[in-house]
């Protein structure tokens, strides 16, 4: 058995929870739009033709946030063709789709009214730009008296939307993206579209594409090229990450390690362009893509095979996975002073914690747990937290701590979650809460034997107690876990 010690005090702060951290993400892709949370007829459907059934289980995860139409999908699309009475059926190039465009954003609004989720819109800076971006902005947020805005009336939607969050095109570091552009040629292009959507709208919050992942080969310098660019004119930068077992699950299982890293990073970059321009304000980080993915199952389809709503990378995930998740979940809250938005990839069907059968039901999968768990729980402040913990050996990344932890603070108590990554060793915690001055404690652990489970069950952890101003409790190997402190 291994030992790991943790203290837990109020006096200790990182930054308070943003609830925007629990966003996940809609994208015209496969079957999350069709099928996933639209689907008129669906016994589940509501008037409007919104799955009931999805709006519920993403209401039970505590999604806060969601980012729309794209994604890959964005730097293709026209957003005019998904609003108003005549919907022309397009071709998707991003995912080799049949578009209807049944489905627009006066559709995504309504969707995100009924869900109450804060919409976060992305526009296409891949074959469109400055003026077509203005042009939704426009539709979207200004009041009336415009061909824009008044056209929008005439949809049936008098008061503007007010969307706050933009994401200024979408990976446009990426040579698979629609448009795909150097860092010289976005940096320039993303700073002059920000400048003109704030003459349009001074309130919004502009999020400039950093880099799809930290393995790219222009990794940091595009950070620092695009950031130079448009620093003033900008809010965030985002960052894109997907993991995947492969078959090594004791590197998988440490992911976060690079997630960690990758955050990191991209903070001391951002500074960097801060400290080299001379100004005072601080860029914030948007990790608008995060998830675990089986890419290697998933083999590209034929050229020519453009499909209405077809079945993409529907992964179906198991008790590894959920820990992952968990862990990810953990990097991102002990990140938040920096990191402010969060968006898992994608809500319904796609890489997703929701699945569905068209016509049949929804369902959650073993993702969905840490995520709706850690949302419902940690809330108020984020403590910083330092485990002591002994070390697990990795292919992947080396030497990394066997235990994960991240800890908040709210008026009614605490919240410290942990991850015990090694596959075959449980973990002796014991943490000082003594400062909290706890009055009770209740656990709650995902812990499977078969760590490529498919199904996962939410149990108390029963041996976790309070001992004298010190909670006790053994974290099983490979396994995620909850403990809420009551102090009230």
């Amino acid at each position: 058995m291994h030992n790991a010690r943790l203290t837990l005090d109020p006096a200790f702060t990182i930054a308070p929870v943003n609830r925007r951290l629990f966003g996940s993400f809609v994208e015209h892709m496969g079957r999350c739009v069709y099928t996933g949370i639209f689907e008129p007829g669906h016994p589940a459907a509501d008037e409007q033709g919104f799955r009931r059934d999805v709006i519920d289980l993403a209401t039970e995860m505590g999604v806060s946030v969601v980012r729309y139409p794209g994604g890959n999908f964005v730097s293709g699309y026209r957003w005019e063709d998904g609003v108003g009475p005549d919907r022309p059926i397009r071709l998707d190039r991003a995912w080799r789709q049949i578009e209807t465009n049944r489905f627009g954003l006066n559709e995504f609004m309504a969707w995100a009214r009924e869900a109450g989720v804060e919409p976060m819109m992305a526009v296409n800076l891949g074959t469109r730009g400055l003026q077509e971006a203005c042009d939704l902005l426009e539709y979207a947020n200004h009041p009336s008296g415009t061909y824009w805005s008044d056209l929008r009336a005439e949809h049936g939607v008098a008061k503007p939307y007010g969307i706050r969050l933009w994401c200024l095109g979408n990976e446009m570091d990426g040579p698979w993206q629609i448009g795909h552009k150097t860092a010289e040629e976005y940096g320039r292009l993303a700073n002059e579209t920000a400048k003109a959507m704030r003459m349009v709208d001074p309130d919004i919050e502009l999020v400039l594409c950093g880099s799809s992942n930290s393995r790219m080969p222009t990794f940091g310098a595009w950070e620092a090229t695009v950031l130079e660019h448009a620093y003033d004119a900008v809010d965030y930068l985002s960052l894109h990450a997907y993991y995947e077992e492969d078959g090594d699950l004791p590197g998988f299982l440490a992911s976060a390690v690079d997630m960690d890293r990758f955050i990191s990073s991209v903070v001391a970059t951002a500074d960097h362009v801060r400290a080299k321009l001379g100004r005072t304000k601080t860029i914030n980080l948007s990790f608008d893509e995060w998830n675990v993915w089986n890419q290697a199952r998933y083999e590209g389809r034929e050229e020519g095979d453009f499909e209405q709503a077809p079945e993409l990378i529907e992964d179906t995930f198991t008790a590894a996975d959920a820990v992952v998740v968990g862990d990810f979940l953990i990097t991102l809250l002990r990140h938040a002073d920096r990191v402010t938005v969060a968006c898992q990839a994608q809500l319904a069907n796609i890489i997703a914690p929701i699945r569905t059968e068209p016509g049949g039901p929804a369902w959650r999968q073993t993702i969905f747990h840490p995520f709706a768990l850690t949302a419902r729980h940690a809330r108020g402040t984020v403590l910083r937290v330092e485990p002591v913990s002994p070390y697990v050996e990795t292919s992947r990344y080396g030497s990394v701590p066997q235990l994960s932890a991240v800890a908040t603070v709210d008026e009614e108590g605490a919240t410290l979650i942990a991850v015990n990554r090694s596959t075959t060793d449980a973990l002796d915690l014991t943490a000082d809460v003594r400062a909290l001055r706890p009055s009770s404690v209740t656990a709650q652990v995902i812990a499977e034997d078969d760590p490529h489970q498919t199904s996962v069950a939410v149990r108390p952890l029963g041996e976790a107690r309070l001992d004298g101003g010190q909670l006790r409790a053994t974290l099983p190997a490979l396994s995620w876990s909850l403990f809420r402190l009551a102090t009230t």
